[in-house]
């Protein structure tokens, strides 16, 4: 038996250890301390937003967003279909319903469907996108830019904007990645919408163990969600809890550890860019990312009609893998919710692998997990 390949795990070879040992010594290891600061200011000048606000984790900030976004039990909300369950859910934690959208050849949210929808099952009633079937207003879309692809923006923010929808951006899988052309050049992933969304999960490019991070366009808005994610406190002193607020604070020791991450995120990025490109190189067709973008590379996807056989193949070699997940508007939660044409997430979701991808993936690693490939085909 040989070496276990892992699919994606932590890297964590820089100062992690110094910054977290640091953070122990000093005894600020709780919701308060220098590295939450630290790091909410290097998360924002990184992709060039105007402040930063550290949560427990993607799922948390999503929650925090639509709460932000003023997103009620009246409301609904566009969601993708072919996304991790933790992109929707927190439509129902704020007690909205969710209408699933399909995605295009990028596994990304279809920007033509999602027009489409607007345009023909809705109808603006003043700045009010009202759903024709439910007589609900639809007052945002969620957005994935999924595996670190960059969905398309550049329509996606026009129809957002002509339809008067919140756009909510979760780009928990997509830190580091950028525009390089056209008019949206030089923006990052998560700062084009009104709220963007990052994770720092354990398997994610950066981790802080379980963490997330907030950034938006409104100064407000941002604050807002600082706020909430602090028990809604009014006054520090006398505990005076306007609204109901949430535990949702990043801790000093995370932030510590995601610090000395972040240092290296650039590094991580062309480790993983140039695995990418080797594993193409030894004949593995990959699914590629958005033309006139600077991906993550976070997730490296291969198309097969045999995804079990193969799956279950490569782990008797000790490869890990991992098929995409089960469609959102099939799970029991959501079986009776609104989709719209979902047509191509259904075959990637029979057809996508996605093989080990992990910033310390050393090439030889890459060759073996290759030749076990080719082997099976």
């Amino acid at each position: 038996m040989g070496q276990f390949i892992p699919l994606s795990v932590p890297n964590l070879k820089g100062k992690e250890l110094e910054y977290v040992t640091h953070a122990v010594e000093t005894e600020w290891i709780s919701t308060a301390g220098p590295y939450i600061i630290d790091f909410e200011n290097n998360i924002a000048e990184y992709v060039g937003a105007e402040g930063a606000v550290a949560c427990q984790n993607g799922t948390a900030g999503l929650h925090l967003a639509l709460l932000a976004c003023g997103v009620t039990k009246e409301d609904e909300v566009i969601v993708p279909t072919l996304t991790f369950v933790a992109a929707v859910n927190p439509v129902k934690y704020v007690g909205a319903e969710a209408i699933f959208m399909d995605c295009d050849d990028s596994l990304t949210m279809d920007p033509i469907k999602l027009a489409s929808f607007c345009e023909n099952e809705c109808e603006l009633q003043a700045d009010k996108l009202m759903n024709k079937r439910t007589g609900k207003q639809i007052k945002a879309v969620v957005v994935v830019h999924v595996f670190g692809n960059m969905a398309d923006m550049v329509s996606i923010t026009d129809i957002a904007e002509k339809f008067h929808l919140k756009l909510i951006e979760d780009a928990t899988e997509a830190l580091g990645t950028y525009y390089t052309e056209g008019k949206l050049k030089g923006k990052f992933a998560g700062t084009m919408g009104d709220i963007g969304v990052y994770s720092f999960n354990g398997n994610k490019i950066i981790t802080t163990g379980g963490g997330g991070m907030i950034v938006a366009k409104e100064k407000e808005r941002l604050e807002y969600c600082r706020y909430l994610s602090t028990q809604a406190k009014n006054d520090t002193l006398y505990y005076v809890h306007d609204e109901i607020g949430y535990n949702y604070r990043m801790s000093n020791l995370q932030a510590a550890l995601g610090l000395a991450q972040l240092e290296q995120l650039e590094q991580f990025i062309i480790t993983k860019t140039e695995n990418y490109d080797l594993y193409q190189e030894l004949g593995i067709p990959l699914l590629g990312f958005r033309t006139g973008t600077r991906s993550n590379h976070w997730f490296y996807s291969y198309m097969t009609d045999q995804r079990d056989e193969l799956m279950k193949d490569l782990s008797g070699q000790e490869i890990q893998t991992r098929p995409i997940w089960k469609l959102i508007h099939t799970l029991k939660p959501y079986e009776s919710s609104q989709c719209y044409q979902i047509e191509k997430a259904d075959c990637y979701y029979d057809k996508v692998l996605n093989l080990p991808c992990s910033s310390n993936l050393s090439q030889d690693n890459v060759r073996i997990v290759v030749t076990a490939i080719q082997k099976f085909k």
